[in-house]
């Protein structure tokens, strides 16, 4: 496979899950120069070398390769980790996050449907729309321990890594959080319902807890973040989306959420 540089800014960090395969695994993603979107796995982010723990809106370069074999989704690359290159600051949120909007939007889907259409096409599992309304943030109990057979893959694989990972595997987030929304698309039927799996709300959940929050106003805290001030009224709601390799299912990876305000022409999803 041809070894490429790669130039991104990151705009995603999937919650970080035990993989039987990867020891751990977090999706990245973000989109070059031109707007084009990238992911970027396996990365065992929590063992990077400090210098090398990038945030969301920063650019990096790294060496990668397209996936092979199973992993056909043409946005997937492999990344060689000891080459990650942090090339920037953290782009802030000035001028009603102007300077994100410049890269983030500037391939924006129409619609949900409008990206179904793409993968049956091309194998798209990646981008960003805007919902026409969003109804609800879903909160629904779900386990509090991850699967033991992955836990041990886990534990088996690290007697044989030349790596440190010697921290904890990362803690479950006992539930689940579903947007509700439609698009503005004739062919939306209303309701989607999609999974969120941004790191920031399992980050949130779990510092909300260390500060002594019970479990169930932990979740209640993400749900007044991602939903009363994420998706309020004067807030210019965008989801990053990608699927799941497993079953090509479709889950919210991130959020962008600018005020209401002129997006000039510059945003309008074009180049």
């Amino acid at each position: 496979m041809t070894v490429e540089r790669l130039k991104l800014l990151i705009t995603v960090k999937t919650y970080p899950i035990p993989s039987a395969k990867y020891d751990e695994l977090v999706c990245t993603a973000g989109v070059t120069e031109e707007g084009s979107f990238i992911r970027l796995y396996p990365i065992r982010f929590r063992d990077l070398p400090f210098s090398q723990q990038y945030a969301k809106y920063q650019w990096i370069e790294v060496d990668a390769e397209k996936h092979a074999g199973r992993d056909s989704r043409k946005e997937s690359y492999r990344p060689r980790e000891d080459t990650l290159k942090i090339v920037g600051e953290k782009i802030g949120t000035q001028n009603n996050w102007a300077e994100r909007a410049r890269y983030a939007l500037r391939k924006r889907a129409p619609s949900m449907e409008a990206l179904w259409e793409q993968q049956k096409q091309d194998r798209t599992s990646l981008g960003i729309i805007r919902p026409r309304e969003i109804f609800d943030l879903e909160i629904a109990a779900d386990s509090a321990n991850w699967n033991p057979r992955f836990l041990d893959a886990m534990k088996q694989q690290r007697l044989w890594d030349d790596r440190s990972a010697t921290h904890e595997p990362p803690r479950k987030v006992p539930w689940k959080f579903h947007y509700h929304f439609r698009c503005d698309d004739e062919r939306c039927k209303g309701n989607h319902r999609m999974m969120i799996e941004d790191w920031e709300a399992g980050a949130l959940y779990w510092r909300c807890v260390d500060e002594g929050a019970t479990p169930d106003k932990a979740a209640q805290k993400v749900r007044q973040k991602f939903f009363d001030q994420m998706c309020a009224p004067k807030i210019d709601t965008h989801f990053f989306v990608g699927t799941v390799l497993e079953h090509g299912t479709w889950v919210i990876i991130g959020v962008f959420w600018p005020e209401k305000e002129t997006l000039g022409p510059l945003f309008d999803g074009n180049p």
